[in-house]
């Protein structure tokens, strides 16, 4: 039986700051993603979904209407693949020259990037997807995905308030610029263009 165990960071906890601190890290993903792992596993045991893959689970979950597990599997890869979207070497990479150029420029992409995720009315996040072969940048509301709907996602941004209050309170504009500016991990994004 399918049993999702906690992902590790791919950087020490506190490795981020002072753009994310070491406490908002323990708490986002030691606490709050162990209980979407935990709700998730309680779940699906003796389910069907017990032996899919977790994409599958999402994809099937959606397609199935089975909300609950869908919103603890949804949560629990958008968590991994944010996590995965940010690195302390943020400094030596650069943006690649297809979004660059899809945006009309890294400025262009920083400003639509943070138009969209301050234009996310309570939880949810902010992705860079390619759909077929178009750049988009879009955004979904609680534990939606772009997985869910046949899209690759190659870059994401938790904007609901627990990926930022102990560090910014209300200011949502300054965690954005935080990410775009010190944070972003390049080389995962153009990984992800390659897949």
């Amino acid at each position: 039986m399918f049993a999702l165990s906690q992902f590790p960071l791919p950087y020490a906890q506190d490795a981020l700051a002072p753009y994310i601190s070491e406490q908002t890290l323990h708490y986002h993903h030691g606490a709050h993603v162990a209980t979407y792992i935990k709700n998730l596993n309680d779940l699906i045991a003796g389910t069907k979904y017990a032996d899919m893959p977790l994409i599958e689970i999402i994809r099937e979950s959606k397609k199935n209407n089975d909300k609950k597990i869908f919103n603890n599997a949804a949560q629990v890869y958008n968590h991994d693949f944010f996590f995965h979207c940010m690195t302390p070497d943020a400094k030596k990479m650069r943006i690649p020259v297809k979004i660059s150029e899809a945006f009309g420029g890294e400025d262009a992409f920083h400003q639509e990037f943070r138009t969209a995720a301050l234009s996310v009315f309570g939880s949810g996040w902010t992705w860079l997807v390619t759909d077929g072969a178009e750049y988009k940048i879009i955004t979904t509301a609680n534990a939606e995905t772009p997985v869910a709907d046949g899209m690759r996602p190659l870059l994401t941004l938790d904007v609901w308030e627990h990926a930022y209050y102990l560090d910014y309170q209300n200011r949502r504009g300054e965690f954005i610029d935080a990410f775009l500016d010190n944070l972003v991990n390049w080389d995962f994004v153009a990984e992800n263009m390659k897949e």
